[in-house]
């Protein structure tokens, strides 16, 4: 499946679309007491089926301001909750919680309650009136950059952290495209100091670090934000700032890691990475290795090798590549961080300690002398 992403203008009446999400939050937090309410009455677990069925009986009952929201976004609400609680007892998450209000921001509809007319896409609600519930049609204009293709299968309308919404159409398309051959193999070293990739043909790819350079201004604004009074105008304004900012950054680091990947396929048919211990890199550089992403840079490259039919290895955890000579074989010992050059008192050969490791990742990868 295929996801297209676009973004819904600056509307007047995009308020509709955050009073129902702040509607579907309070089904969604309902489910989880009940759920709790449940374990601790030494009642079982109650699936999706039996969910569906308690918010029948509650839009009947107790709760029939309900009826207002759409049947479909409850139904893939309470699958969700059903998904969390079934990875939970399968011990492959922990226990689910309730979301803040803020941060539920998305709701779900796959078939009916939405109209889809080129760059227009028109929600159904319902409301009370004149002693009846009635359809009421609204239409939302979004930017359509680009052309979707296959059936869709569903939407997603989600609200970020800046305010803004986004409407997401999950499709059927398979996007493939294999590129043609060129019998070209690489191994890549991920670096630190010198560079963020290095490959065993010598290049070295430097990252923007996109957080680094805007430090100051994100230190400035949340010096800014401690200053004010929580909730008022100017502290959401503030807040805003921040998030379009974090937006910024974030939406940098992608452009550069898709940029590098697309170009990795189209030069090499093999390619070849170590896997890193990011946890503990995290201890001991911290903020510069979420700053460089690598977790995500690798994730791209892979889905770039399934669509243009390219193969992507990665090197054990530990295996050897920093200290062998890529020449003789011989293992230095002595090497340390700040050694960035050596000589192989073997051999006598000169290297580039992150050339050196690229090439024996490359040798490792495709498992030749």
């Amino acid at each position: 499946m295929k996801t297209y992403k676009y973004k819904i203008g600056d509307q007047s009446n995009t308020i509709r679309i955050g009073n129902l999400l702040d509607d579907m939050w309070q089904v969604h937090a309902y489910f989880h007491k009940w759920q709790d309410q449940r374990y601790k009455d030494g009642l079982p677990y109650a699936n999706y089926a039996a969910m569906c069925q308690h918010a029948k009986d509650l839009k009947r009952t107790t709760h029939p301001h309900w009826k207002s929201l759409p049947s479909q976004a409850i139904q893939a609400e309470l699958e969700r909750i059903d998904n969390a609680y079934q990875r939970f007892f399968n011990k492959l998450g922990g226990k689910p919680h309730i979301k803040p209000r803020h941060k539920f921001k998305s709701i779900t509809l796959k078939q009916t309650g939405y109209k889809l007319t080129n760059n227009r896409i028109t929600l159904t609600f319902r409301k009370w009136d004149k002693g009846k519930w009635r359809f009421d049609k609204v239409p939302y204009t979004f930017h359509k950059h680009r052309q979707w293709q296959g059936t869709i299968s569903r939407i997603t309308i989600k609200r970020d952290a800046c305010g803004d919404y986004w409407l997401c159409l999950t499709t059927t398309y398979t996007d493939f495209r294999p590129l043609p051959a060129t019998g070209e193999s690489v191994g890549a070293d991920f670096g630190m100091k010198d560079a963020f990739l290095t490959l065993n043909t010598g290049e070295k790819i430097q990252h923007p670090q996109p957080l680094k350079s805007n430090l100051n201004k994100l230190r400035s604004l949340n010096k800014e934000l401690s200053r004010k009074k929580k909730g008022s105008n100017g502290w959401w304004w503030c807040v805003r700032q921040l998030a379009r900012l974090y937006r910024k950054i974030s939406n940098q680091r992608k452009d550069f890691h898709w940029q590098l990947s697309s170009k990795l396929c189209k030069k090499f048919d093999t390619i070849i990475l170590e896997t890193l211990n990011l946890e503990g890199m995290k201890r001991l550089w911290g903020r510069k290795v979420s700053d460089l992403g690598f977790y995500q840079f690798v994730e791209i490259v892979k889905y770039k090798c399934q669509k243009h039919k390219r193969e992507l290895r990665q090197v054990g955890q530990w295996t050897a590549t920093t200290k062998p000579c890529s020449d003789c074989g011989f293992h230095n010992e002595s090497l340390t961080l700040n050694d960035r050059q050596w000589i192989c008192p073997e051999c006598g050969s000169d290297h580039d300690r992150d050339i050196n490791a690229a090439i024996n990742i490359l040798r490792a990868g495709i498992a030749v002398t």
